[in-house]
């Protein structure tokens, strides 16, 4: 039976799931979380590895030849060294779409939040700011409808799309660019330039792949062409943003929120800017671990395994 392993299991089964849908079509080794130097001693015979953060470089892939199948646990696959993986001719797999209506709800759960301070109000509550008062002063908290705001959605894809649709549903005017496209209309998408989304939308949602092109794309050049006191929200991948220059601008009032569940370094370091950044709101990365998602993602882990196994390309095969 063919040997596999999982490197870091504990973030999309800490125990309240089966990895049963795998471990029946192969003999599995599964670990919570195993550093990138434990990984590349463990892996041993192994010829499948399904990795969620911990990096499969060329040097684990040269020491380790029977490897022949790698699965990211999750939509990136920035973790694997996929030149390598195409020079030794090894099947590389991701699964998108397993969390794309979480990751939509979380990336608005956000947008919601920045323009209804939610927290504020409920805490004032708490504090005795309501109670037997006369008059509430609402003015301290922020509160701003959404209806006729305009959304840029930067990066329609899957998760763009359920966002755009739930955005809409708040009468929300949807702006959404794309490599693929940058005009037209669809469901009631506008599509236009990037330069345009970033000039006419109250709240941009950032929604692309981290790759060479989009690494640290959200810079000063970049805010620069955003409105004044707009919104930004970031739930795809932490190193999209500059941080430096996103704290620098909501200091300075050019951005005035910002919601994001990922950071360039997870978990954040002391000094990451935007810890102390104002109208920021942060999660830890977890738009996608619903219960949920994390049941597609393992059924989905073993259908691409299975059709590897049956001598099939996988239906999510990256090469």
């Amino acid at each position: 039976m063919l040997k596999a392993i999982i490197t870091d299991g504990f973030a999309v089964n800490p125990g309240d799931l089966s990895w049963e849908p795998i471990s029946k079509i192969c003999d599995l080794r599964v670990y919570e979380k195993l550093t990138d130097e434990e990984a590349a001693e463990l892996i041993e015979d192994a010829e499948c590895i399904f990795t969620n953060r911990t990096k499969i470089t060329r040097n684990v892939l040269e020491q380790h030849p029977a490897v022949k199948f790698i699965s990211a646990m999750g939509t990136g696959f920035d973790m694997i060294d996929i030149e390598a993986c195409k020079e030794k001719e090894i099947t590389v797999c991701n699964v998108p779409g397993y969390s794309t209506p979480s990751v939509a709800q979380v990336a608005f759960a956000l947008l919601l939040n920045t323009a209804f301070d939610l927290n504020g109000f409920a805490s004032s509550v708490k504090n005795g700011k309501w109670t037997g008062m006369p008059g509430f002063h609402f003015e301290h908290y922020r509160f701003t409808e959404l209806a006729g705001k305009t959304i840029g959605i930067f990066g329609c894809g899957s998760i763009g799309t359920k966002m755009a649709k739930i955005c809409k549903s708040f009468d929300m005017r949807v702006l959404a660019t794309k490599k693929s496209r940058t005009s037209g209309n669809e469901d009631g998408i506008e599509f236009t330039s990037p330069d345009d989304l970033l000039h006419n939308s109250d709240f941009v949602s950032i929604h692309c792949p981290l790759n060479n092109e989009t690494r640290g794309m959200v810079d000063k050049n970049f805010i620069s062409k955003m409105k004044d006191g707009a919104v930004l929200i970031n739930t795809s991948r932490g190193a999209v943003l500059n941080e430096q220059d996103v704290a620098d601008a909501l200091f300075r009032g050019k951005l005035s929120g910002l919601g994001v569940d990922v950071l360039a370094t997870e978990p954040p370091v002391p000094d990451n800017p935007l810890l102390s950044a104002p109208n920021t709101i942060i999660s830890p990365h977890c738009a996608w671990t619903s219960k949920e998602a994390r049941i597609r993602l393992i059924d989905c882990l073993a259908k691409n395994l299975n059709e590897y196994i049956a001598g099939q390309k996988p239906s999510n095969s990256v090469i």
